[in-house]
């Protein structure tokens, strides 16, 4: 077992399988005391887009679900039992107040930190993710992998890829979906390349 992972319970679950095939990548689009509350009440406490784990900023790990458990947090069910979902704490994409420079999240909530710029799905500003928060995912993937089997390999991008649920690996919620944002274009993939 990984040493110093925070589990959180009460979460439920849809099923359980112990052949897992990918890890997906995902952000939680907010601070993570405020993903975790909306979590927890959404839909009077009966949401079901759960992650498996949450990595905040400052590198702690939080597991909400057992790794061979799944719910319905892809739209896809046999994406869903076949994935380990991992969600970094990241706000995301950033607008930029005209009025006073300032940055603002999808929230309306200003953000006072570094940005990363690059033009992307029609946003230019994103939150970079930290390099605690990298280090310790990759502490977290090899722990998976070596539990589960999944291959310790990742697709390299954050770009829509045909049939992509039939990789084998570590891949993130873009790589499905071409109107997601996550991971964002701050994250730099080579950390997979330079993992040893």
């Amino acid at each position: 077992m990984m040493e110093g992972i925070k589990k959180i319970e009460g979460f439920k679950i849809k099923g359980k399988n112990s052949n897992k095939k990918q890890i997906i990548l995902t952000h939680t689009s907010r601070n993570i005391k405020d993903y975790i509350v909306a979590l927890k009440n959404r839909y009077n406490g009966k949401y079901t887009k759960i992650p498996h784990f949450i990595i905040n900023r400052k590198g702690e790990v939080y597991q909400l679900m057992d790794h061979n458990a799944y719910n319905e947090y892809m739209d896809n069910a046999s994406i869903n039992r076949n994935a380990i979902i991992i969600s970094l704490e990241n706000l995301g994409w950033l607008r930029k107040n005209p009025l006073n420079g300032n940055y603002i999240n999808w929230l309306g909530e200003t953000y006072k930190g570094d940005i990363f710029t690059k033009k992307w799905k029609g946003y230019s500003f994103w939150q970079p993710y930290t390099d605690i928060q990298k280090d310790t995912l990759l502490d977290l993937i090899k722990y998976l992998c070596e539990e589960t089997g999944i291959p310790n390999s990742s697709i390299g991008h954050n770009v829509k890829i045909d049939k992509i649920e039939n990789f084998n690996g570590i891949v993130c919620s873009s790589n499905f979906d071409s109107e997601k944002t996550d991971v964002n274009p701050a994250f730099d993939f080579d950390i997979f390349i330079n993992k040893d």
